[in-house]
């Protein structure tokens, strides 16, 4: 760790040329089962950023998710985020050289806070602090929403086929179910649901696809910065919306629809402000569905790390024991859609 932390010490000194530099924390963040997250603090002497600072390296990990993108392209997106004035950490400097610490990595500034989803939901928030939160979160979802296709610096980013990310997503799921090669009756039941309910597909824009309680930071009851970008896609609106107020993502704070944090209401009224627009709840509920199906498919890949010795991890293979989980919200999610219809 001490020779890591040098090496990225080397390099910051070179970007931002300091004369000096000495290492005054670093250790492995918590989280990150997908990458390697690092907090790294430094005093600088001269050059463009002197004195003391906070960053975060975010490296490759030894082996990959299907859907993932990479770091010089997440690097790319948070720089489109950061830009479109969501609360994002600040994109600083791209290495894209594995001789340097022997994997891609990139450094951005290091946001105040907690991101620990089981502390945000059992904090003691007054209903009016909640309802302030979950108005933020759907502000921040505005803001990164008006990032629109055509964008030269995001091309790398594919458009979903036909111009409908429901239907888009759903050939995807049905591939990577192909290729995990495990009978799942109920994620296949699920994606037949979700083709022949597909809603009309709104507007193509730039969704993060992973924003959820334990993927925001938050220094009290302030929202300090929206983390890991690897997932990021051209989309529905609703993917958003729909993936944070996934079952999943509520950690026993059940009755807390969006994140475990507070009411659906509330985010799609932040949502409406910031942007103008007023999202239709029952598309919402949809993404809702496809989210769950879409966490059992990235629940199964991470097993397979695990599974195929590309990377032993008893966090990888934990994951994907939960995907009987969500099978059966799956089927308790589409049968309270059925009866309500």
């Amino acid at each position: 760790m001490s020779a890591l932390a040098e090496t990225f010490c080397t390099f910051i000194v070179r970007q931002t040329d300091a004369r000096s530099a000495r290492v005054i924390d670093f250790d492995k963040l918590s989280g990150g089962a997908i990458q390697d997250n690092f907090g790294l603090t430094l005093e600088l002497e001269g050059g463009s950023r002197p004195g003391r600072h906070e960053f975060v390296v975010r490296q490759d990990a030894p082996s990959r998710v299907t859907e993932s993108l990479s770091r010089p392209e997440e690097f790319r997106l948070l720089q489109a985020a950061f830009s479109a004035g969501v609360t994002a950490p600040e994109p600083l400097w791209m290495c894209e050289n594995p001789d340097v610490s022997g994997r891609v990595f990139y450094v951005m500034t290091r946001a105040a806070g907690s991101a620990s989803p089981r502390k945000l939901v059992k904090a003691n928030f007054t209903n009016k602090q909640r309802r302030n939160i979950v108005r933020r979160l759907g502000t921040e979802l505005a803001r990164l929403h008006t990032v629109r296709p055509p964008q030269q610096a995001l091309e790398f980013l594919p458009l979903p086929h036909l111009n409908n990310p429901a239907l888009s997503r759903v050939a995807l799921y049905r591939r990577y179910l192909k290729e995990i090669g495990e009978p799942h009756p109920v994620l296949e039941w699920a994606l037949n649901w979700l083709e022949d309910n597909a809603p009309e597909p709104g507007p193509t824009v730039l969704c993060h696809c992973d924003f959820r309680t334990g993927n925001y930071m938050m220094d009290g009851d302030e929202l300090t910065a929206v983390l890991d970008w690897e997932f990021a896609a051209w989309s529905d609106p609703c993917e958003d919306l729909g993936w944070l107020c996934c079952r999943s993502w509520r950690f026993g704070a059940d009755d807390r629809e969006v994140g475990g944090i507070g009411d659906k209401k509330d985010l799609l009224d932040g949502y409406r402000e910031a942007s103008g627009i007023d999202l239709d709840p029952s598309a919402v509920r949809y993404w809702e569905v496809m989210a769950l199906v879409r966490w059992a498919m990235i629940a199964l890949q991470q097993a397979r790390r695990h599974m195929s010795g590309e990377q032993r991890s008893l966090e990888l293979a934990l994951t994907g024991r939960m995907v009987a989980q969500m099978e059966f919200d799956l089927l308790n999610q589409i049968g309270e859609l059925e009866e309500g219809q």
